[in-house]
């Protein structure tokens, strides 16, 4: 979605009504599932995951994530105009023993909707340090508003260039670890094709993670909190996980406490397709599956 055509929307919306918004929202959703290139990745996606269903039952699932999709651009924009949110949480008491001392490493997914939950986060402890690492895209439409918005509610936020990485961006995360704040990542995307990436099993086959989250677990000695944000109604489900923690006794087996670590998110993250399936919004290829199998059947 261009920026100009979002801002356009939001200002139409705020003389008309919310109504408009969301109308609009939808349909631009139901435009792209009418393109078979849109949802094949969804459509296979959901075909792992119920191999027992047809294909116009993938199809529906597919339909219902593209509409739930739209939630995120109505949240922030009904946020934007005062609505209160409900929010019911667990495990975020884990924050509050690590804020200050340890820090902790927050591995937010491409499930639910990781910026509402930041904004949040923030709100419930206006005083916590919250550094977000976030893709750039070379052309960002509503994602430089979104950043914008992120950043007024208190985050710092640093690109990731998907074209070269800065050495420079893993320090300030380190950093602030050590102070004891609060650093999210994605645990799910994969930015650049030189970035260095660890292969689990996920749902009979084989995803590929970035390796950073957890080599910054290890280096800094900081807990990773896997982070949720679902939907619950008209507001919001945030879970944390219990801390996985990164160690090694010595040099030699720093790789295993590392691939260990990664695995154990991969497990809650299909944990939590399994029980919200239709709340995943990753629309790239996400399981792959060895050479020799059929692609094609799957």
């Amino acid at each position: 979605m261009r920026i100009d055509f979002y801002k356009l929307l939001v200002k139409t919306a705020n003389h008309i009504g919310s109504w408009f918004f969301v109308a609009v929202a939808r349909g631009i959703a139901a435009g792209f599932f009418a393109l078979p290139g849109r949802t094949r990745e969804s459509r296979r996606l959901y075909a792992l995951l119920y191999p027992e269903c047809g294909r116009l039952f993938h199809l529906w699932c597919t339909f219902r994530q593209f509409q739930n999709f739209t939630t995120i651009h109505i949240d922030r924009y009904l946020a934007n105009q005062g609505r209160s949110i409900e929010v019911v949480s667990e495990g975020m008491e884990q924050l509050e023993e690590v804020i200050g001392s340890s820090g902790a490493i927050l591995l937010m997914s491409h499930f639910g909707n990781w910026e509402m939950a930041a904004r949040l986060l923030m709100q419930k402890r206006r005083d916590l340090r919250l550094l977000l690492y976030m893709g750039v895209k070379e052309k960002e439409g509503v994602e430089k508003t979104q950043k914008e918005e992120l950043r007024r509610a208190g985050v710092t936020i640093i690109g990731v260039d998907r074209q070269a990485g800065s050495p420079f961006a893993a320090v300030d995360g380190v950093k602030l670890l050590q102070e004891g704040g609060i650093v999210s990542m994605t645990g799910d995307i994969v930015w650049r094709a030189d970035q260095r990436c660890l292969e689990v099993a996920f749902l009979g086959g084989v995803a590929s993670l970035p390796e950073a989250p957890f080599v910054f677990s290890l280096v800094s000695g900081s807990p990773i909190y896997v982070f949720f944000a679902f939907r619950a109604g008209d507001g919001y489900r945030l879970a944390l996980s219990k801390p996985i923690w990164v160690r090694a006794a010595s040099r030699g087996e720093r790789r295993k406490a590392i691939v260990e670590a990664a695995q154990h998110y991969a497990d809650l993250l299909e944990d939590a397709l399994r029980t919200h399936p239709l709340e995943w919004y990753h629309f790239d290829r996400f399981v792959h599956f060895p050479a020799s199998k059929d692609e094609s059947s799957r």
